[in-house]
């Protein structure tokens, strides 16, 4: 373990402040819905670098999304879990011996080793800063609770009046698997505090985002509340993403008056039975779908992943070109936060082209009403409005394993009486509709999105 010395960490706090207190502006309740009015989009370093991404890999593909995705809509650039272990490893973590960096407050500083740029105290704050130049967000991942080996050290918390890490901890529901940290104790003396210091720190740095892990399955409301505050207090408009699931739907009433977006599932890799999942488990939740509030599909594991990652080998997607449309049709009607997991600057034409459709995209910003309107045999149709055009978007899927279905909806159902000029979204085909009902017939895993518009 690596303690940062006090005074290079003073010196470089004091000029990585961006707001003094008086400065400092406390949000009020429930303000942050409007802080992601549409889903969130961007990129994740966890699919392709796992625990051990570097900053260079980092700025590459804020570079892509800089030249490639910001126009349509992308912004974020998320730096995933363990940024502050200098020896971890892919493939599962390093438990043994892992070199943690932190402050004299128990605050988790980058690694300066994968990340020069946090030399001298600096924290992410260049890192954010090269990012925002080029018009986009910066995001980093924590793990629920205290530090481990702050607690061991009996380390202050700053802004507590002396109390110590050791003095708010519990080891009951300690994550299973990955033990940096214990749970902190929400009604504990210096509890609120903590999390109000690491946020406080964060905000020094430029965080525009954060996905917190292992707080949703099981819920942490105590820890949530705390997070809440704490970021309603930093003074800087800090997006919170609750992971992983599967978030209890009971929990529902408090999540969505606390997140930004929260898990649905655990990880979702490129395997046909986690998106088959993940389309079961959504059905529960289209009810919650609102503007601030964004159930969350998880990352797209599409292009290149697995780089330095935790499921398989180097590769490039193993979904088939019909289960990838079928992934990114869902994901974009439901109205999910998008968070692109492959490495960017290593994408084909065809990746690309997923995340670059306007018609797609313009259907994911503005879209209301989103619903299931059946999922059965093997069949699933989901519909949504745009209520500035008048557009109608329908996307059917057919899941099955084996044989073509025809999947079709009635007109009357979507609202529209009479014919309707139609487009198929995907491929820019136009078409009208001929009788009462909308649909067609589709391979197994295969899908088509649909943008209709009643004729006048």
């Amino acid at each position: 373990m690596k303690i940062t010395n006090l005074l290079t960490v003073t010196i470089g706090a004091f000029f990585l402040s961006v707001a003094t207190n008086a400065q400092k502006k406390t949000f009020q309740k429930e303000e942050f819905k409007q802080w992601a009015q549409t889903p969130p989009m961007g990129w994740n370093s966890w699919d392709c670098y796992g625990p051990t991404v570097e900053e260079h890999e980092v700025k590459a593909n804020a570079d892509y999304m800089a030249k490639e995705l910001k126009k349509f809509g992308w912004e974020y650039i998320v730096v995933d879990i363990r940024w502050f272990v200098e020896n971890d490893k892919a493939g599962g973590y390093n438990q043994t011996d892992p070199r943690y960096v932190m402050d004299q407050y128990g605050r988790y500083l980058p690694a300066v080793n994968r990340f020069p740029s946090a030399k001298d105290g600096q924290g992410f704050k260049p890192l954010a800063d090269y990012i925002h130049k080029k018009g986009l967000k910066f995001g980093i991942h924590i793990m629920r609770g205290i530090p481990k080996k702050a607690v061991e050290d009996k380390l202050p918390i700053k802004g507590a009046n002396g109390i110590t890490a050791d003095q708010v901890y519990s080891t009951a529901l300690q994550c299973e698997w990955l033990r940096d940290n214990y749970t902190v104790v929400a009604d504990k003396p210096g509890a609120q505090e903590y999390y109000d210091s690491i946020f406080e720190l964060y905000a020094q740095w430029g965080v525009d985002f954060i996905k917190i892990d292992d707080l949703s399955r099981p819920y942490h409301e105590g820890e949530i509340n705390l997070i809440r505050n704490a970021i309603d207090k930093c003074g800087r408009k800090i997006v919170l993403s609750t992971s992983p699931g599967e978030t209890p739907i009971e929990a529902a009433p408090h999540v969505t008056t606390h997140a930004n977006m929260w898990r649905m599932v655990d990880d979702v890799w490129d395997t046909w039975p986690h998106i088959t999942h993940l389309m079961d488990v959504a059905q529960k939740w289209y009810p919650h779908i609102a503007p601030g509030t964004w159930p969350d599909c998880d990352m797209i594991p599409l292009g290149r992943i697995s780089i330095r990652g935790e499921r398989g080998e180097d590769r490039m997607t193993r979904l088939t070109k019909d289960e990838q449309y079928t992934l990114i049709t869902f994901f974009n009607i439901f109205k999910s936060p998008l968070f692109f997991g492959g490495d960017l600057p290593s994408n084909d034409a065809f990746t690309l082209s997923l995340l670059t459709n306007k018609e797609v995209v313009k259907m994911h910003n503005q879209s209301t009403d989103v619903k299931q309107l059946f999922q059965k045999d093997g069949k699933i149709a989901v519909t949504s409005k745009n209520p500035k055009d008048g557009s109608v978007y329908l996307a059917l899927f057919n899941i099955s394993d084996n044989g073509s279905q025809k999947v079709s909806v009635n007109l009357s159902d979507l609202g529209i009486s009479g014919s309707a000029e139609v487009l198929n979204m995907w491929t820019g085909e136009k078409s009208k509709t001929t009788s009462n009902e909308i649909g067609t017939d589709l391979k197994p895993h295969s899908s088509i999105l649909y943008q209709l518009k009643s004729k006048k």
